[in-house]
């Protein structure tokens, strides 16, 4: 579930013209990264209540739901 949550959010952040990556043991975290500046930022997808949630650094939180309104916020974060 988790890679799932994190592979929809690597789709939209591509489609913002950022690059990314699997790291940490068993993919568990995504790496979007500006390939211009090499600027980058990591995130996770964990349980949260009854659902999932992204988390990324700066207090960054949002449900997997809104998924083109993270990669929006990662790709101002990053610009």
């Amino acid at each position: 579930m988790r890679r799932r949550h994190l592979a929809a959010l690597a789709y939209e952040v591509e489609a913002r013209g950022l690059s990314w990556r699997f790291a940490g043991p068993g993919e568990s975290v995504l790496t979007v990264l500006v390939p211009r500046t090499s600027r980058q930022v990591m995130v996770v997808a964990t349980p949260v209540g009854d659902g999932w949630s992204y988390l990324w650094p700066g207090g960054g939180m949002a449900d997997v739901a809104d998924v083109p309104l993270v990669a929006d916020q990662l790709a101002r974060l990053l610009g």
